[in-house]
This record gives C-alpha cells, sequence and structure tokens, in this order.
C-alpha cells in the first residue's frame, strides 16, 4: 500500500472475530470472515488469528459474552495482536467494553471499509466523502485508545488530552468540521449536476457490482481505456467517464463505479450519494458478477439488493456474468451474458445487448459531442 495513503491498521497485526447466530450456519460466517481477512490485508494489516463464537443472540454488552472477550485478551497476547476487527457492526458501548476487557483497540466491519475506501480516495471528492463517512462513525466511538492510534497512523488529525474535558473539545472540532465537509459536498454535488445535465444528450451506461468483480477490467474493454486494475477488494474508488462504441454510429458513456460490499456502512452509503447517482440516472446498468468466486450467489444477491434499494427498474438491469474463463466448463446461462472481461469473449454481444436496451442512438447537439473525459476526476 501506498506510504502516503496508510490505514489506522497498516502494519498492525490484528486478531478477527465473527459471530454466529441460530439464523446464519458457521459456514457462511466463516465466508464472511474470509472476506474480512482480505478486507483487513488490503488495509496493509497482518492477520495474527481469528475466532468464531456461536450465540443465540448478541450480548448486549459486549457482543460476543464476557467470557469470550476474557479468551480474546489471551489470544491476542499470544498472538502479538494489536487490534480486534469484528465481522459486524458494534456499538460505541460495545467498543468500550471490549477495549476495557480485552486491552487491546477494537474495530468493526464498517470502521474497516472505512478505512480502506480513506486510503484509496484519489479525487476531492472521494476525499470529501470519505472523510465526512469516518467522521460520523467516529464521533461517537471517540476515546483516549484511538486518538492516540489516529495519531500514530496518520489518521484525521484528532488531538489528544487529559481527561473527559479534552474528550469533549476532540468532539465539538468534529462536529464543526462535520459541518464543513457537508457543505462542501453540497458544492460538489451542485457541480456535478450541472455536468450530469450536459450528457443528456448522451446515453449512459454504468457498470455496478459487487467489488472486485472486474468492472474497471471491463471497463477498459468497452471503452479502450487504462483504468487501474487490480486484483484486490476496493481497487478502484473514485467512478470514471469515459466515451464507447456500440457500433460504429452509436456512441455511448459508459461510468465505472465504486464496487458494493456486504454490510456497506450507511455512513459511506450516505456521503457518496453523488457518486451512485451515475448509478441512478443511468440508461442502462450492468451487474456485473463474479462468476469465479465461490460465493458468486450471495455477492449477486447483495449487488441486486444495492441496485433495488437505489430504486433501479429491473427493466433498466443487465446482468453479465463475469471472469468465465477461470471456470473449468461454461455455466448453464440463464437471462444472464457470459463474458470475460480480461480475454473478451462476450464482449461483442454485450455491446449488442446493450444497444438492443438503449434502442436507436440519441441525436448529436449542434456541434458534437461534448468533451466528456473530464466527468469524473481521474486517479
Amino acid at each position: 500500500m501506498d506510504s502516503n495513503h496508510k490505514t489506522l491498521v497498516s502494519g498492525r497485526r490484528v486478531f478477527l472475530v465473527g459471530l454466529a447466530l441460530p439464523s446464519q450456519p458457521p459456514h457462511v460466517v466463516e465466508e464472511h470472515l474470509d472476506e474480512l481477512a482480505d478486507l483487513a490485508v488490503s488495509a496493509g494489516a497482518a492477520v495474527a488469528g481469528r475466532s468464531l463464537q456461536s450465540r443465540k443472540a448478541p450480548h448486549a454488552a459486549t457482543f460476543i459474552g464476557p467470557g469470550k472477550a476474557a479468551s480474546l485478551k489471551r489470544a491476542c497476547a499470544e498472538t502479538g495482536a494489536e487490534l480486534l476487527i469484528f465481522d459486524d457492526d458494534l456499538s460505541p458501548s460495545q467498543v468500550a467494553k471490549l477495549e476495557e476487557a480485552t486491552d487491546r483497540a477494537v474495530l468493526d466491519r464498517s470502521g474497516l471499509i472505512l478505512e480502506i475506501f480513506r486510503a484509496q480516495a484519489r479525487s476531492r471528492e472521494a476525499r470529501t466523502q470519505v472523510e465526512l463517512a469516518q467522521l460520523e462513525y467516529q464521533l461517537p466511538r471517540l476515546t483516549r485508545r484511538w486518538t492516540h492510534l489516529s495519531r500514530q497512523a496518520g489518521g484525521i488529525g484528532l488531538r489528544g488530552g487529559e481527561g473527559e474535558t479534552q474528550l469533549e473539545v476532540d468532539r465539538r472540532q468534529l462536529r464543526q468540521r462535520i459541518r464543513r465537509l457537508k457543505k462542501d459536498l453540497e458544492k460538489i454535488e451542485q457541480t456535478r449536476s450541472v455536468q450530469r445535465s450536459g450528457r443528456r444528450h448522451m446515453s449512459t451506461v454504468a457498470l455496478a457490482g459487487y467489488t472486485n468483480a472486474g468492472k474497471s477490467t471491463l471497463f477498459n474493454q468497452l471503452t479502450n481505456a487504462d483504468a487501474r486494475v487490480e486484483d484486490r477488494v476496493f481497487a478502484t474508488l473514485d467512478s470514471k467517464l469515459r466515451r464507447g462504441a456500440l457500433s460504429y454510429d452509436h456512441i455511448v458513456l459508459f461510468a465505472d463505479t465504486v464496487g458494493f460490499i456486504r454490510k456497506l456502512p450507511h455512513h459511506l452509503v450516505a456521503s457518496f450519494r453523488g457518486t451512485l447517482e451515475e448509478v441512478v440516472d443511468a440508461d442502462v446498468v450492468v451487474h456485473v458478477v463474479d462468476r469465479s468466486h465461490p460465493a458468486w450467489e450471495e455477492q449477486r444477491r447483495v449487488g441486486g439488493e444495492v441496485l433495488e434499494d437505489l430504486g433501479i427498474e429491473e427493466e433498466r438491469i443487465l446482468e453479465v456474468h463475469n471472469k468465465v474463463d477461470r471456470l473449468s466448463s461454461d455455466p448453464v446461462a440463464a437471462d444472464h451474458l457470459l463474458v470475460s472481461a480480461e480475454t473478451g469473449r462476450g464482449i461483442d454481444e454485450l455491446k449488442a445487448r446493450i444497444a438492443e436496451r438503449l434502442g436507436r442512438p440519441r441525436r448529436r447537439h449542434e456541434g458534437g459531442y461534448a468533451r466528456l473525459d473530464s466527468g469524473w476526476p481521474s486517479t
């Protein structure tokens, strides 16, 4: 990870914790812990160990129960783990109780995702969106332990101090910063709205789906662009717009968007509403699914739920199963396309399907097409 974009967990040994409830079989929670490990590694951490606790319901005070909390303290001492990361959201009081019981800093899944987004953000808009989401997340969780870690990791610049009085000062500063960020975002989103209104003459196709489903590689295939491609979660955060040809006389605008993930922090969704409007306003939304992933069905479901929450009508969604080149044999295709963005397989058929959904090309306005590459800041 770029040394200039370190996360709060960069270089730290972390211990992962999952909770299995009767509604979720242990093997499903294990899969979620596998993804949590990928997220931790993406954030620059070293995974020292993991633990899965089965309960009928979360413990009100410590989420996993006092006995399990005591065993986690011993496990951290044995493995050298400095930080506990839980796969579920914790309340501020649960974080405080767990930190007291384990003598370790505690982070939940939402906090980890926010850290990754902060490190990956490049444009002014993305950095503003992520900082706002992170501050709103941290405000009720602000403690002296977190202040200490934030200074070490080069985080958001919180001031540490002695006693409750200094914490109140820090909280007041956070609230003031949050208000400024919201005003900045309003101005940025107004500019973005004007840019979108200037593109009404051209159809827009948004690529959406689970993180690391291959959207950027597909974007490059469709637009001859050079968007960054990495085999890791959230390798792309800043959305991009580029023109691409469905045929010699049918030019459209493609949007590469940030990936979805299960248990996406609501603060992040709220802060990124301007970015997600690229998906909301698109004429066609290509839902990209990584068919080679063991949990592709759940990832498909999560992506579908996010699109539904955004109000995307089913008739605007074109489902595409990507990375079929990694499979030993072709799966049975139902109402979706099988493609390989890596090899180019199925790309012509995908273009034809998109063109069919869009119908006739929109007319050019006088003076031809506007310059579109500036629609999103590049990384």
